[in-house]
Protein backbone atom coordinates (compact mmCIF):
# COMPACT_ATOMS: atom_id res chain seq x y z
CA UNK A 1 0.00 0.00 0.00
CA UNK A 2 2.58 2.21 0.49
CA UNK A 3 4.29 1.81 -2.98
CA UNK A 4 0.88 2.83 -4.23
CA UNK A 5 0.80 5.92 -2.17
CA UNK A 6 4.10 6.80 -3.22
CA UNK A 7 3.65 6.60 -7.11
CA UNK A 8 0.20 7.94 -7.01
CA UNK A 9 1.65 11.49 -4.85
CA UNK A 10 4.46 11.44 -7.64
CA UNK A 11 1.76 11.16 -10.51
CA UNK A 12 -0.47 13.64 -9.12
CA UNK A 13 1.96 16.25 -8.28
CA UNK A 14 3.55 16.05 -11.34
CA UNK A 15 0.36 16.59 -13.23
CA UNK A 16 -0.89 19.57 -11.06
CA UNK A 17 1.97 21.57 -11.49
CA UNK A 18 2.28 21.72 -15.02
CA UNK A 19 1.09 24.34 -16.94
CA UNK A 20 -0.93 22.18 -19.20
CA UNK A 21 -3.31 21.16 -16.20
CA UNK A 22 -4.24 24.76 -15.06
CA UNK A 23 -4.66 25.82 -18.78
CA UNK A 24 -6.96 22.61 -18.97
CA UNK A 25 -9.20 23.79 -15.93
CA UNK A 26 -10.41 26.72 -17.92
CA UNK A 27 -9.84 25.43 -21.84
CA UNK A 28 -11.83 22.40 -20.87
CA UNK A 29 -15.23 24.09 -19.83
CA UNK A 30 -14.80 26.30 -23.04
CA UNK A 31 -14.61 23.77 -25.13
CA UNK A 32 -17.17 21.26 -23.95
CA UNK A 33 -19.87 23.95 -23.09
CA UNK A 34 -18.61 26.01 -26.40
CA UNK A 35 -21.62 25.34 -28.46
CA UNK A 36 -23.71 26.63 -26.00
CA UNK A 37 -21.76 29.90 -25.79
CA UNK A 38 -22.13 29.97 -29.38
CA UNK A 39 -26.05 29.76 -29.41
CA UNK A 40 -25.99 32.40 -26.81
CA UNK A 41 -23.68 34.87 -28.53
CA UNK A 42 -26.00 34.19 -31.51
CA UNK A 43 -29.18 35.41 -29.86
CA UNK A 44 -27.76 38.50 -28.73
CA UNK A 45 -26.94 39.53 -31.96
CA UNK A 46 -29.67 38.01 -34.32
CA UNK A 47 -30.07 38.40 -38.10
CA UNK A 48 -32.36 41.63 -38.40
CA UNK A 49 -32.17 41.33 -42.48
CA UNK A 50 -35.59 42.09 -43.90
CA UNK A 51 -37.12 39.01 -44.88
CA UNK A 52 -39.03 38.81 -47.96
CA UNK A 53 -42.08 36.34 -48.29
CA UNK A 54 -44.03 35.95 -50.99
CA UNK A 55 -47.57 34.65 -50.99
CA UNK A 56 -49.33 32.79 -53.84
CA UNK A 57 -53.15 32.51 -53.09
CA UNK A 58 -55.00 30.23 -54.75
CA UNK A 59 -58.17 30.99 -53.06
CA UNK A 60 -58.72 34.96 -53.99
CA UNK A 61 -59.07 35.63 -50.52
CA UNK A 62 -56.91 34.38 -47.87
CA UNK A 63 -53.79 36.93 -48.81
CA UNK A 64 -55.00 39.94 -47.37
CA UNK A 65 -56.12 38.74 -44.15
CA UNK A 66 -52.51 36.50 -43.62
CA UNK A 67 -50.24 39.51 -44.58
CA UNK A 68 -52.35 41.91 -42.03
CA UNK A 69 -51.88 39.26 -39.55
CA UNK A 70 -48.50 39.25 -40.16
CA UNK A 71 -47.61 42.96 -39.66
CA UNK A 72 -49.60 43.08 -36.49
CA UNK A 73 -47.35 40.07 -35.51
CA UNK A 74 -43.74 42.37 -36.42
CA UNK A 75 -45.38 45.05 -34.62
CA UNK A 76 -45.49 43.04 -31.72
CA UNK A 77 -42.05 40.77 -31.84
CA UNK A 78 -40.19 42.89 -33.61
CA UNK A 79 -38.10 45.22 -30.69
CA UNK A 80 -37.51 44.36 -27.30
CA UNK A 81 -40.25 45.50 -24.78
CA UNK A 82 -37.53 47.32 -22.37
CA UNK A 83 -34.68 48.36 -24.49
CA UNK A 84 -36.87 48.97 -27.73
CA UNK A 85 -34.34 47.37 -30.00
CA UNK A 86 -35.12 45.09 -32.81
CA UNK A 87 -34.71 41.60 -32.09
CA UNK A 88 -36.06 40.07 -35.09
CA UNK A 89 -36.69 40.07 -38.66
CA UNK A 90 -39.20 41.94 -40.36
CA UNK A 91 -41.29 39.45 -42.71
CA UNK A 92 -41.77 41.65 -45.51
CA UNK A 93 -44.44 40.40 -47.57
CA UNK A 94 -46.19 40.75 -51.66
CA UNK A 95 -49.15 38.84 -52.49
CA UNK A 96 -49.12 37.57 -56.51
CA UNK A 97 -51.72 36.27 -58.82
CA UNK A 98 -51.29 32.33 -59.60
CA UNK A 99 -50.52 31.57 -63.14
CA UNK A 100 -52.04 29.05 -64.86
CA UNK A 101 -48.63 27.21 -65.22
CA UNK A 102 -48.01 26.42 -61.51
CA UNK A 103 -45.40 24.65 -61.92
CA UNK A 104 -43.71 27.22 -64.18
CA UNK A 105 -44.28 30.23 -61.31
CA UNK A 106 -43.15 27.73 -58.44
CA UNK A 107 -39.70 27.65 -60.79
CA UNK A 108 -39.87 31.45 -61.22
CA UNK A 109 -40.16 31.60 -57.36
CA UNK A 110 -37.56 29.44 -56.94
CA UNK A 111 -35.12 31.21 -58.82
CA UNK A 112 -35.50 34.71 -56.51
CA UNK A 113 -35.47 32.73 -53.44
CA UNK A 114 -32.03 31.23 -55.06
CA UNK A 115 -30.87 34.55 -56.40
CA UNK A 116 -31.46 36.40 -52.91
CA UNK A 117 -34.77 38.15 -53.66
CA UNK A 118 -37.23 36.37 -51.53
CA UNK A 119 -36.47 34.07 -48.28
CA UNK A 120 -39.44 32.16 -49.20
CA UNK A 121 -42.62 31.68 -50.69
CA UNK A 122 -46.01 30.92 -49.54
CA UNK A 123 -48.92 28.49 -51.60
CA UNK A 124 -52.14 28.90 -50.55
CA UNK A 125 -53.87 26.10 -51.81
CA UNK A 126 -57.76 26.61 -53.22
CA UNK A 127 -58.86 23.76 -50.47
CA UNK A 128 -56.74 25.10 -47.70
CA UNK A 129 -59.22 27.62 -46.66
CA UNK A 130 -61.75 25.02 -45.83
CA UNK A 131 -59.77 21.75 -45.03
CA UNK A 132 -60.95 18.44 -45.76
CA UNK A 133 -60.32 16.32 -42.58
CA UNK A 134 -58.90 13.01 -43.22
CA UNK A 135 -61.02 9.74 -41.71
CA UNK A 136 -59.27 8.71 -38.46
CA UNK A 137 -56.77 7.00 -38.89
CA UNK A 138 -56.08 8.14 -42.41
CA UNK A 139 -52.23 9.21 -43.37
CA UNK A 140 -53.27 11.69 -46.22
CA UNK A 141 -50.59 14.10 -46.46
CA UNK A 142 -52.22 16.58 -48.78
CA UNK A 143 -55.47 17.64 -46.54
CA UNK A 144 -55.24 21.24 -45.35
CA UNK A 145 -50.88 22.06 -45.87
CA UNK A 146 -49.72 25.26 -47.03
CA UNK A 147 -46.69 24.86 -49.04
CA UNK A 148 -43.57 27.06 -47.67
CA UNK A 149 -40.74 27.03 -50.49
CA UNK A 150 -36.86 27.81 -48.75
CA UNK A 151 -33.87 27.20 -49.27
CA UNK A 152 -33.13 28.05 -44.82
CA UNK A 153 -31.59 25.56 -43.34
CA UNK A 154 -32.88 23.48 -40.96
CA UNK A 155 -33.39 24.87 -37.23
CA UNK A 156 -34.07 28.16 -38.72
CA UNK A 157 -37.32 29.39 -36.99
CA UNK A 158 -38.83 30.61 -40.18
CA UNK A 159 -41.77 28.24 -40.84
CA UNK A 160 -42.66 28.21 -37.04
CA UNK A 161 -42.66 32.33 -37.19
CA UNK A 162 -44.79 31.84 -40.94
CA UNK A 163 -47.64 29.34 -38.81
CA UNK A 164 -49.03 31.71 -36.58
CA UNK A 165 -49.74 34.51 -39.08
CA UNK A 166 -51.17 31.99 -41.67
CA UNK A 167 -53.64 30.43 -39.14
CA UNK A 168 -54.39 33.41 -38.06
CA UNK A 169 -55.51 34.67 -41.42
CA UNK A 170 -56.91 31.83 -42.65
CA UNK A 171 -59.20 31.80 -39.58
CA UNK A 172 -60.35 35.44 -39.98
CA UNK A 173 -61.32 34.79 -43.55
CA UNK A 174 -63.58 31.74 -41.85
CA UNK A 175 -65.04 34.11 -39.44
CA UNK A 176 -66.04 36.61 -41.82
CA UNK A 177 -67.66 33.78 -43.94
CA UNK A 178 -69.08 32.61 -40.83
CA UNK A 179 -70.73 36.43 -40.13
CA UNK A 180 -68.78 37.44 -37.37
CA UNK A 181 -67.87 41.14 -37.19
CA UNK A 182 -64.05 42.10 -38.07
CA UNK A 183 -64.46 43.63 -34.82
CA UNK A 184 -64.67 40.46 -32.69
CA UNK A 185 -61.95 38.38 -34.25
CA UNK A 186 -59.65 39.36 -31.73
CA UNK A 187 -61.52 38.40 -29.13
CA UNK A 188 -62.55 34.72 -30.91
CA UNK A 189 -58.72 34.59 -31.80
CA UNK A 190 -57.15 35.49 -28.18
CA UNK A 191 -54.95 32.61 -26.97
CA UNK A 192 -54.66 31.90 -23.65
CA UNK A 193 -50.99 30.81 -22.42
CA UNK A 194 -50.08 27.87 -20.15
CA UNK A 195 -47.74 28.77 -17.52
CA UNK A 196 -45.46 25.88 -15.83
CA UNK A 197 -45.18 25.98 -12.55
CA UNK A 198 -43.39 23.89 -9.66
CA UNK A 199 -45.43 21.12 -7.82
CA UNK A 200 -46.64 22.46 -4.04
CA UNK A 201 -44.92 21.21 -0.99
CA UNK A 202 -45.43 21.43 2.16
CA UNK A 203 -42.70 22.56 4.57
CA UNK A 204 -41.70 19.30 7.22
CA UNK A 205 -40.86 21.57 9.88
CA UNK A 206 -43.23 24.47 10.29
CA UNK A 207 -46.40 22.17 8.19
CA UNK A 208 -46.55 25.65 6.44
CA UNK A 209 -47.80 24.87 2.42
CA UNK A 210 -45.40 26.03 0.18
CA UNK A 211 -46.91 27.97 -3.09
CA UNK A 212 -46.02 26.72 -6.61
CA UNK A 213 -43.28 28.77 -8.43
CA UNK A 214 -42.69 29.86 -12.09
CA UNK A 215 -40.72 27.16 -13.71
CA UNK A 216 -38.44 28.04 -17.32
CA UNK A 217 -37.23 25.59 -19.61
CA UNK A 218 -34.24 26.42 -18.80
CA UNK A 219 -34.23 25.62 -15.43
CA UNK A 220 -35.60 21.83 -15.79
CA UNK A 221 -32.53 22.04 -18.48
CA UNK A 222 -29.42 23.33 -17.13
CA UNK A 223 -29.39 21.83 -13.85
CA UNK A 224 -29.40 18.09 -15.27
CA UNK A 225 -27.46 18.80 -18.01
CA UNK A 226 -24.81 21.01 -16.41
CA UNK A 227 -23.56 18.01 -14.27
CA UNK A 228 -24.21 15.16 -16.59
CA UNK A 229 -21.60 17.69 -18.86
CA UNK A 230 -19.61 18.69 -15.82
CA UNK A 231 -18.73 14.96 -14.83
CA UNK A 232 -18.55 13.32 -18.38
CA UNK A 233 -15.60 16.37 -18.94
CA UNK A 234 -13.74 15.80 -15.75
CA UNK A 235 -13.85 12.06 -16.65
CA UNK A 236 -12.76 11.84 -19.81
CA UNK A 237 -9.65 14.58 -19.06
CA UNK A 238 -8.65 12.48 -16.26
CA UNK A 239 -8.66 9.19 -17.47
CA UNK A 240 -7.51 10.11 -21.43
CA UNK A 241 -4.11 10.95 -20.37
CA UNK A 242 -3.68 7.47 -18.70
CA UNK A 243 -3.39 5.68 -22.19
CA UNK A 244 -1.43 7.64 -23.76
CA UNK A 245 1.34 7.73 -20.75
CA UNK A 246 1.18 4.37 -20.16
CA UNK A 247 2.44 3.83 -24.17
CA UNK A 248 5.02 5.95 -24.11
CA UNK A 249 6.67 4.88 -20.32
CA UNK A 250 6.48 1.20 -21.96
CA UNK A 251 8.15 2.46 -25.34
CA UNK A 252 10.85 4.33 -23.25
CA UNK A 253 11.25 1.48 -20.87
CA UNK A 254 10.56 3.70 -17.55
CA UNK A 255 8.45 0.63 -16.84
CA UNK A 256 10.87 -1.60 -16.50
CA UNK A 257 13.01 0.49 -13.66
CA UNK A 258 9.62 1.40 -11.94
CA UNK A 259 8.89 -2.55 -11.70
CA UNK A 260 11.78 -2.69 -10.07
CA UNK A 261 10.54 -0.82 -6.74
CA UNK A 262 7.01 -1.91 -7.34
CA UNK A 263 4.89 -5.05 -8.59
CA UNK A 264 3.11 -4.74 -11.84
CA UNK A 265 -0.42 -3.92 -9.56
CA UNK A 266 1.26 -1.54 -7.53
CA UNK A 267 1.89 0.41 -10.39
CA UNK A 268 -0.80 0.07 -12.04
CA UNK A 269 -3.21 0.92 -9.02
CA UNK A 270 -0.86 4.05 -8.11
CA UNK A 271 -1.25 5.84 -11.09
CA UNK A 272 -4.86 5.00 -11.16
CA UNK A 273 -5.23 6.55 -7.55
CA UNK A 274 -3.14 9.59 -8.90
CA UNK A 275 -5.51 10.38 -11.87
CA UNK A 276 -8.67 10.03 -9.07
CA UNK A 277 -6.80 12.57 -7.03
CA UNK A 278 -6.46 14.84 -9.99
CA UNK A 279 -10.40 14.55 -11.26
CA UNK A 280 -11.20 15.22 -7.36
CA UNK A 281 -9.32 18.50 -7.56
CA UNK A 282 -10.31 19.32 -10.72
CA UNK A 283 -14.59 18.50 -9.72
CA UNK A 284 -13.53 20.61 -6.67
CA UNK A 285 -12.32 24.01 -8.41
CA UNK A 286 -15.53 23.85 -10.96
CA UNK A 287 -18.70 22.94 -8.10
CA UNK A 288 -16.60 25.71 -5.88
CA UNK A 289 -16.48 28.01 -8.98
CA UNK A 290 -20.19 27.31 -10.05
CA UNK A 291 -21.38 27.92 -6.47
CA UNK A 292 -19.60 31.54 -6.20
CA UNK A 293 -21.03 32.25 -9.39
CA UNK A 294 -24.62 31.47 -8.72
CA UNK A 295 -24.23 33.20 -5.08
CA UNK A 296 -23.17 35.95 -6.64
CA UNK A 297 -26.41 35.93 -9.23
CA UNK A 298 -28.43 35.54 -6.61
CA UNK A 299 -29.67 31.84 -7.98
CA UNK A 300 -27.42 29.85 -4.52
CA UNK A 301 -30.66 27.78 -4.41
CA UNK A 302 -29.96 26.16 -8.24
CA UNK A 303 -27.06 24.11 -6.63
CA UNK A 304 -28.55 20.55 -6.40
CA UNK A 305 -26.76 20.24 -2.45
CA UNK A 306 -28.24 16.59 -2.71
CA UNK A 307 -27.13 15.33 -5.69
CA UNK A 308 -23.04 16.05 -4.95
CA UNK A 309 -22.66 12.70 -2.62
CA UNK A 310 -23.98 10.67 -6.02
CA UNK A 311 -22.04 13.09 -8.12
CA UNK A 312 -18.67 12.42 -6.38
CA UNK A 313 -19.20 8.78 -5.81
CA UNK A 314 -20.24 8.01 -9.71
CA UNK A 315 -17.04 10.26 -10.41
CA UNK A 316 -14.50 8.29 -8.09
CA UNK A 317 -16.26 5.25 -9.65
CA UNK A 318 -15.95 6.33 -13.53
CA UNK A 319 -12.23 7.56 -13.34
CA UNK A 320 -11.23 4.58 -11.93
CA UNK A 321 -12.70 1.92 -13.86
CA UNK A 322 -11.79 4.25 -17.15
CA UNK A 323 -8.20 4.47 -16.12
CA UNK A 324 -7.98 1.05 -14.92
CA UNK A 325 -8.98 -0.05 -19.10
CA UNK A 326 -6.96 2.73 -20.32
CA UNK A 327 -3.49 1.29 -17.83
CA UNK A 328 -4.57 -2.52 -19.62
CA UNK A 329 -5.30 -1.21 -23.26
CA UNK A 330 -1.56 1.27 -22.66
CA UNK A 331 0.21 -1.97 -21.66
CA UNK A 332 -1.11 -3.79 -24.53
CA UNK A 333 0.31 -1.33 -27.16
CA UNK A 334 3.55 -1.11 -28.64
CA UNK A 335 3.35 2.47 -29.77
CA UNK A 336 1.43 5.62 -29.03
CA UNK A 337 0.28 5.23 -33.10
CA UNK A 338 -1.62 1.73 -31.05
CA UNK A 339 -2.81 3.83 -28.54
CA UNK A 340 -5.20 6.36 -30.75
CA UNK A 341 -6.73 4.05 -32.28
CA UNK A 342 -7.68 2.54 -29.02
CA UNK A 343 -8.82 5.78 -28.06
CA UNK A 344 -12.44 5.44 -29.20
CA UNK A 345 -12.96 2.52 -26.52
CA UNK A 346 -12.00 4.83 -23.66
CA UNK A 347 -13.99 7.80 -24.96
CA UNK A 348 -16.96 5.50 -26.02
CA UNK A 349 -18.74 5.34 -22.61
CA UNK A 350 -18.63 9.32 -21.99
CA UNK A 351 -19.59 9.98 -25.53
CA UNK A 352 -22.33 7.79 -25.48
CA UNK A 353 -24.56 9.30 -23.36
CA UNK A 354 -24.08 12.34 -24.75
CA UNK A 355 -25.53 11.05 -28.04
CA UNK A 356 -28.61 9.86 -26.25
CA UNK A 357 -29.19 12.57 -23.43
CA UNK A 358 -31.79 13.97 -25.54
CA UNK A 359 -34.12 10.89 -25.37
CA UNK A 360 -33.46 10.52 -22.04
CA UNK A 361 -34.55 14.25 -20.99
CA UNK A 362 -37.88 13.91 -22.88
CA UNK A 363 -38.66 10.59 -21.47
CA UNK A 364 -36.29 9.82 -17.99
CA UNK A 365 -38.37 6.62 -16.67
CA UNK A 366 -38.83 5.54 -19.94
CA UNK A 367 -37.66 2.01 -20.67
CA UNK A 368 -34.95 3.18 -23.01
CA UNK A 369 -33.35 5.72 -20.23
CA UNK A 370 -33.84 3.55 -17.11
CA UNK A 371 -32.14 0.25 -19.36
CA UNK A 372 -29.39 2.26 -20.64
CA UNK A 373 -28.99 4.12 -17.09
CA UNK A 374 -28.42 0.74 -15.11
CA UNK A 375 -25.96 -0.41 -17.12
CA UNK A 376 -22.73 0.19 -15.69
CA UNK A 377 -20.37 1.88 -18.20
CA UNK A 378 -23.27 4.46 -18.66
CA UNK A 379 -24.36 4.69 -15.45
CA UNK A 380 -23.01 7.51 -13.70
CA UNK A 381 -23.66 10.22 -16.39
CA UNK A 382 -27.50 8.98 -17.59
CA UNK A 383 -28.34 8.07 -13.61
CA UNK A 384 -26.80 11.31 -12.66
CA UNK A 385 -29.06 13.15 -15.69
CA UNK A 386 -32.42 11.02 -14.37
CA UNK A 387 -31.80 12.36 -10.87
CA UNK A 388 -31.58 15.68 -11.49
CA UNK A 389 -34.73 15.86 -13.54
CA UNK A 390 -37.71 16.85 -11.80
CA UNK A 391 -39.71 14.13 -11.60
CA UNK A 392 -36.89 11.97 -10.19
CA UNK A 393 -35.89 8.18 -10.20
CA UNK A 394 -37.38 5.41 -8.29
CA UNK A 395 -35.99 5.22 -4.90
CA UNK A 396 -34.45 1.82 -5.13
CA UNK A 397 -32.37 2.59 -9.01
CA UNK A 398 -29.89 4.77 -7.49
CA UNK A 399 -28.67 1.82 -4.86
CA UNK A 400 -29.02 -0.85 -7.68
CA UNK A 401 -27.05 0.78 -10.64
CA UNK A 402 -24.63 1.91 -7.67
CA UNK A 403 -23.82 -1.79 -7.09
CA UNK A 404 -23.59 -2.68 -10.03
CA UNK A 405 -21.06 0.20 -11.07
CA UNK A 406 -19.18 -0.45 -7.90
CA UNK A 407 -18.58 -4.68 -9.02
CA UNK A 408 -18.08 -3.48 -12.68
CA UNK A 409 -15.33 -1.18 -11.28
CA UNK A 410 -13.49 -4.22 -8.92
CA UNK A 411 -13.94 -6.72 -11.83
CA UNK A 412 -12.54 -3.99 -14.53
CA UNK A 413 -9.76 -3.21 -11.99
CA UNK A 414 -9.00 -7.24 -11.46
CA UNK A 415 -8.99 -8.32 -15.04
CA UNK A 416 -6.93 -4.39 -16.00
CA UNK A 417 -4.39 -5.76 -13.68
CA UNK A 418 -3.66 -8.93 -14.82
CA UNK A 419 -3.42 -7.68 -18.41
CA UNK A 420 -1.28 -5.13 -17.47
CA UNK A 421 0.77 -7.59 -15.62
CA UNK A 422 1.38 -9.30 -18.77
CA UNK A 423 1.34 -6.91 -21.86
CA UNK A 424 3.32 -4.37 -19.80
CA UNK A 425 6.62 -5.82 -20.75
CA UNK A 426 6.07 -7.39 -24.15
CA UNK A 427 7.61 -5.38 -27.00
CA UNK A 428 6.87 -6.16 -30.71
CA UNK A 429 3.59 -7.16 -32.15
CA UNK A 430 1.05 -6.06 -30.48
CA UNK A 431 -1.21 -8.56 -28.82
CA UNK A 432 -5.03 -9.69 -30.34
CA UNK A 433 -8.19 -8.83 -28.16
CA UNK A 434 -8.23 -13.05 -28.24
CA UNK A 435 -4.80 -12.35 -26.32
CA UNK A 436 -6.39 -9.51 -23.93
CA UNK A 437 -9.15 -11.89 -22.92
CA UNK A 438 -6.84 -15.02 -22.10
CA UNK A 439 -4.65 -12.84 -20.21
CA UNK A 440 -7.57 -11.72 -18.07
CA UNK A 441 -9.17 -14.90 -17.73
CA UNK A 442 -5.95 -16.98 -17.12
CA UNK A 443 -3.58 -14.15 -15.79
Amino acid sequence: MRRILLIAKRDYLATIRTKAFLVGLVVAPVLFGGGFLGIALLKSKPDIKDRHVAIVDRTGVAASAVIQAAQESNAKDLFDKVTHRQIAARYVFESLPPDADANAQRLALSDRVRSGQLFAFLEIGADDLHPRHPPHGSNDATAGKVACYTNAGAFDDARGWLEGPVNDGLRRVRLAQLGVGASHFDDVLAEVPVERLSLVSKDVKTGQIREAHKKGELDDFAIPFGLMLLLGMIVLVSSAPMLSAVTEDKAQRIVEMLLGLATPFELMMGKVLAAVCVSLTSSAFYVIGCALVLQALGMAGMLPFALLPWFYIYLIADVTMLCAFAAALGAGCSSPQDAQQLAILLMAPVMVPYFVFAVVMQQPNGAIATTLSLFPMFTPMLMLLRMALPGGVPVWQPWVSLAAVLAWTFGMVWAAARIFRVAILMQGKPPKLADLVRWAVRG
